[in-house]
């Protein structure tokens, strides 16, 4: 067995620990980069250090700090309320807001599980207030946080831009962002439509079985079923209560609906949203560091109001950010040692560039589904650039099709923003979102690699 493979068998298993255990995989990845650098490349442990990803942990720690105050502040309760006062009565508006608000947050931003994390509470309450599947809003939250997570100022989007660099066409950045947001806003679109029309069909069968139970009480001469009363579904196993409550409960929603509640825009929650417009600022007009600004505009909030510091250092994702870096790390030495070299080899020897870009898309998918986005797309990003550099294909085609693939199923309930929405929903739904949200990651690793390698790859697109 060669030192590549057992390397590259270590990564494996920190991942598959990290899925499987409350362990983190970032955490054995760095611990593991020092065992196999050390005593299998002969790297000294300088050598290992050197390939911590220092860049990319500033744009972390910056972009979850910024976000953590976004949301301690309440700059998060304000465009929510303005989103609501926006939509009114208008019940399709509301799924379109929260994609949009999500996705403007990953845009400016903000890491994926952040954008999520912000705006997963507020977006399932409104649409349960509005009568929406908290499911199909919570998918439509998942993808407006990927429509604007390769923006070039949020992690994803560095690490795919990463991607580009080395396939020299960093100029494709914009054509990368816009061609993600347009395919996850379709998909969003999809989403919402097929689950309420699931959700719709439930409901209706649940109101008939319901119907059918009340009229054989009343003809026995017994009650009807209280309308609140919780009957099994037509497998008697009570799911259909779960997926979608009785026509009751809904038309109660939507008729006690109320007004929403007014969320002041004071002065520090406007200057708030003026500093994330100063992002995007500095970062793509100015060309600064995503970490840096990041870092500048959260340390000018915290000056303002220092109230804000330590509940925001204590509320970021520490434990992603140690995962993120871990992994990178860990490839960082990959890549020092050669082992990433064998790895473009066994694809390069696929001997067809198209094909090999199908079986990235796929591999990508599968193991971010239990993984790591931004540990995936940094494991397969030096592996990108032979492929996207052939002459028959076009770089960004060849990129956007693994940044979709990579980034779709983050809905898998084993993934940090499936995890998240579950975490959002109420408690009697917990068991249904998760089985739902299961079999929609299964359906992307099937379809979406293949549609997009399709679309992007074959086809030129780009």
């Amino acid at each position: 067995m060669s030192v590549s493979l057992i390397a590259f068998l270590v990564l494996v298993a920190a991942f598959a620990i990290g899925s499987f255990t409350k362990i983190n995989a970032g955490l054995l990845a760095t611990v593991a980069a020092f065992g196999v650098g050390t005593l299998l490349a002969g790297m000294s442990i300088k050598d290992v250090i050197g390939q911590f990803p220092a860049g990319l942990f500033f744009i972390l720690v910056g972009a979850t700090l910024l976000f953590a105050i976004v949301r301690i502040n309440g700059t998060i309760d304000l465009l929510a309320y303005w989103a609501e006062r926006l939509a009114g009565d208008r019940k399709i508006l509301v799924p379109i807001l929260m994609f949009l608000l999500t996705a403007a947050l990953a845009s400016a931003g903000a890491f994926t599980p952040a954008a999520i994390a912000i705006v997963a509470p507020v977006g399932l309450a409104l649409g349960m207030r509005f009568g929406i599947s908290t499911l199909a809003m919570g998918l439509v939250i998942v993808q407006g946080a990927n429509a604007g997570a390769f923006s070039p100022v949020n992690p994803f989007g560095v690490l795919a831009n990463k991607m580009l660099d080395g396939a020299r066409a960093a100029d494709g950045s914009f054509k990368l962002y816009a061609y993600c947001f347009v395919f996850n806003a379709i998909l969003a679109a999809i989403a919402y439509v097929l689950v309420q029309a699931v959700m719709k069909r439930r409901t209706a069968l649940a109101a008939g079985h319901q119907a059918g139970e009340a009229g054989d009480a009343k003809h026995d001469g017994g009650a009807a079923a209280p309308a609140g009363s919780s009957a099994s579904g037509p497998s008697g196993s009570g799911t259909a209560v779960l997926t979608a409550p009785a026509p009751t409960s809904v038309a109660a929603v939507s008729t006690t609906r109320t007004g929403p509640e007014k969320v002041a825009a004071t002065p520090m929650r406007i200057l708030t949203l003026v500093g994330i417009a100063s992002l995007l600022v500095l970062t793509t007009v100015l060309g600064l560091d995503v970490g840096v600004a990041s870092l500048i505009i959260a340390t000018v909030l915290i000056v303002l109001d220092s109230g804000v510091q330590k509940p925001a250092v204590e509320s970021m994702p520490w434990s992603a950010i140690i995962l993120v870096t871990g992994i990178v790390t860990y490839v960082g030495m990959l890549e020092k040692m050669g082992a990433l070299k064998d790895l473009q080899e066994g694809i390069t020897g696929l001997g067809n560039s198209s094909l090999a870009a199908l079986v990235t898309s796929y591999v990508v998918a599968i193991v971010s589904a239990f993984a790591s986005t931004t540990g995936t797309l940094g494991v397969i990003s030096p592996v990108v650039a032979p492929i996207a550099m052939d002459p028959l294909l076009t770089p960004i085609g060849v990129v956007t099709a693994i940044a979709i693939s990579s980034s779709v199923v983050d809905v898998s309930p084993m993934s940090t923003s499936g995890a998240l929405l579950m975490a959002s929903a109420q408690p009697k739904d917990e068991r249904m979102f998760f089985r739902a949200l299961l079999l929609w990651a299964i359906a992307m690793i099937g379809l979406v690699p293949l549609v997009v390698w399709f679309v992007f790859v074959q086809l030129g697109l780009g």
